[in-house]
């Protein structure tokens, strides 16, 4: 149990609020995992002690150590500007205030992004295709998502759709075989929307309850295969209108604004709504996560902090701003 600021309805205070990890068997608080953003961001820790005034220099600083961070010039942008009509209504008066503010102005941007994914038992199978580009952690994602559904006791069942890469065809099968659920494959070169399409006939027919559909790593510049994902939706359409319930992307934290760049390519491609943003642990650049809030404002659902399965955790903004700008240090 920790506290957080948050402004309150008004706008014209500053409140703290409960927040509780909820944390499984096994599993690292979040501010364990995110230590390198967080230590980036304890930057503004000394620069709040040492000054004895708000001015101009610090407020400087500040904006440097988000940038440096990653948040983007639009979530700075929208920080500072909240900073400073505190400041200029009497809300922040003293260099102690400032950080609680902060904390305030990093809950308010990303609190609207926090939205579970919910298995909707309408929804048989419920539908999950994945996307992204290559190296950002998708089909690991993939096979950590089937472990929390079976954990919540789902029936599962996976589509290999990166049918451009061999290995990437074998890695989702060796996580059906380590999660023990079935997948739909062909050979390389397959038709990946064929592949899919067959296996939503399959899960349907034998009453899967979620089928999580892989997809080729592509560039977002990449308009030929960015196409092959339309029509994968068009495919899925002629056996469920409303498949796929969910279009998921996954972006690296580490890559910093190309994230951004990618979410914005492929919302406009095949329209998204949700992310995942992989590798927090490994990068101090976990800003990012406000950039993609401020920009894009789809739910994050999950966070991805480590390699075990327990590692992916849904997302909370209570505890991610306490993660990476703890107050209470």
């Amino acid at each position: 149990m920790f506290s957080i600021f948050r402004r309150n309805k008004a706008g014209n205070k500053l409140e703290t609020t409960e927040v509780r990890e909820k944390p499984v068997d096994g599993q690292d608080p979040l501010e364990a995992r995110l230590e390198r953003t967080r230590g980036h961001m304890s930057g503004l820790f000394g620069l709040i002690k040492q000054a004895s005034a708000i001015d101009d220099d610090l407020l400087d600083d500040i904006e440097t150590t988000l940038l440096t961070a990653d948040l983007g010039v639009a979530a700075t942008t929208r920080i500072m500007d909240r900073l400073h009509a505190g400041i200029k209504s009497g809300l922040v008066e003293q260099p102690g205030d400032v950080l609680p503010a902060v904390q305030a102005e990093l809950y308010a941007l990303i609190e609207p992004c926090e939205q579970f994914l919910a298995v909707e038992p309408e929804n048989k199978p419920f539908v999950i295709l994945m996307v992204g580009v290559n190296g950002v952690g998708k089909t690991t994602t993939i096979g950590k998502l089937a472990r929390r559904y079976l954990d919540d006791g789902l029936n599962v069942m996976l589509a290999a759709g990166d049918t451009f890469r061999a290995a990437a065809v074998q890695q989702l099968k060796t996580w059906g075989e380590r999660n023990d659920v079935p997948v739909v494959a062909q050979g390389q070169d397959a038709d990946s929307a064929a592949v899919i399409f067959d296996a939503l006939q399959s899960a349907r027919a034998k009453g899967v309850d979620v089928l999580i559909a892989d997809t080729a790593g592509r560039l977002h510049t990449q308009d030929h295969l960015m196409s092959e994902l339309a029509k994968i939706k068009r495919v899925m359409a002629k056996i469920d209108p409303d498949a796929p319930h969910e279009v998921m992307l996954v972006v690296d934290a580490g890559t910093g604004q190309n994230a951004l760049v990618q979410a914005q390519q492929f919302d406009q491609a095949v329209g998204l709504t949700g992310i995942t943003v992989t590798k927090l642990d490994g990068t101090a650049r976990g800003g990012i996560v406000f950039a993609i809030a401020e920009a894009m404002q789809l739910p994050i659902r999950f966070i991805g902090v480590g390699e075990r399965a327990v590692d992916l955790r849904p997302f909370d903004a209570g505890t991610f701003v306490h993660a990476v700008l703890p107050l209470d240090q």
